[in-house]
């Protein structure tokens, strides 16, 4: 992270910290934390779509399983939200895992079918199991999370600053994952597939490893929506919002952190903006993309995995080029 990226991440935090004291309505408020919550959707579809380079239609079946877990645990357990959210979390993370045993031999067109068919078997699932799920009627008046005592709501900005505290910590927990020997990795993978078996990656361990990560994030974010809204059904997590979801980061640029961010305000503010074409959205999302693939294939803030690579600060650099930690040098 470069000190422009630093300087943008922390002007951006101060004004969402300040936004509040301005005098939101709650409406105002729950649309910014809609923002947030499909930041972060695009930052956990970004591992696998952005670093990975594999396409995923299904991302919103994910998102449907931690909502429905968060939702199920509170009601019938009065569990607390953060333990709630856990259990949704380590859940859709095992069955983005065991989804992944055979499909992430699959790649391109195959994997994106195979993911959409997964979205539609989860949406059936969700209205036919009606003794678990409440079929069509959804899940009703799922609790507010508590902390400290006091209850998070969107009348006491609660719910708006639960959601940016977790999006902040996705974006660090991304960030981690950039800098890592795994997000190296996934990189190297969507570059060479080929040269990256031959160098002895495991190619088929990286992809299983990235899609549960990236499941796991998406049920945080269903769990966080669940108690955001206070209701869910099948129609909350449809075919569209998986492609909202993939539209954002082709917008923002595939591999980009910030570009995640800067997509979801774009594309999930539009319909409020531009209330007269709100019918429209999903015609105006096909245009915008057609046209980014056109004239900017990186999205608004792409490109990054094209940049030199940046050796950490322990590496000496020589002058062809090349790194070795300090100290190796000497030993020579």
């Amino acid at each position: 992270m470069d000190k422009r990226d630093k300087i943008f991440w922390l002007v951006l935090l101060v004004a969402l910290l300040a936004l509040p004291a301005v005098g939101l309505s709650r409406y105002m408020q729950r649309i910014i934390s809609l923002i947030f919550i499909y930041s972060m959707l695009a930052l956990s579809l970004n591992i696998v779509t952005g670093y990975m380079g594999q396409v995923s239609l299904g991302h919103a079946a994910f998102y449907a399983i931690g909502a429905y877990t968060s939702g199920l645990l509170s009601e019938h357990f009065g569990w607390n939200f953060l333990l709630t959210c856990l259990c949704a979390i380590v859940f859709t993370g095992f069955i983005g895992w065991i989804f992944s045993l055979p499909t992430m031999k699959l790649s391109g067109t195959y994997l994106a079918i195979i993911t959409m068919g997964f979205g539609e078997i989860v949406k059936v699932l969700i209205v036919n199991w009606e003794s678990l799920t409440h079929g069509t009627y959804g899940l009703q008046n799922i609790a507010k999370p508590e902390l400290f005592g006091m209850t998070l709501k969107t009348t006491n900005n609660g719910m708006y600053y639960l959601c940016l505290a977790f999006l902040v910590l996705m974006v660090l927990l991304c960030v981690a994952i950039e800098r890592s020997k795994l997000g190296r990795t996934l990189r190297a993978i969507q570059d060479d597939p080929l040269a990256s078996s031959l160098m002895g990656i495991e190619l088929s361990h990286y992809k299983r490893l990235a899609f549960t990560i990236s499941t796991a994030l998406a049920g945080c974010c269903g769990a966080l929506y669940a108690h955001l809204s206070g209701y869910v059904d099948a129609n909350s997590f449809h075919s569209d919002v998986s492609m909202m979801i993939l539209s954002i980061v082709i917008f923002g640029g595939r591999g980009s952190i910030k570009g995640m961010v800067v997509g979801a305000g774009i594309l999930v503010a539009f319909p409020e903006v531009f209330r007269f074409l709100a019918e429209y959205r999903f015609i105006v999302y096909g245009l915008i993309l057609i046209v980014m693939m056109v004239f900017r294939t990186d999205g608004l803030l792409g490109g990054h995995s094209k940049r030199p690579y940046v050796f950490p600060r322990y590496v000496k650099v020589n002058k062809e080029g090349g790194g070795e930690p300090d100290g190796a040098a000497g030993s020579k």
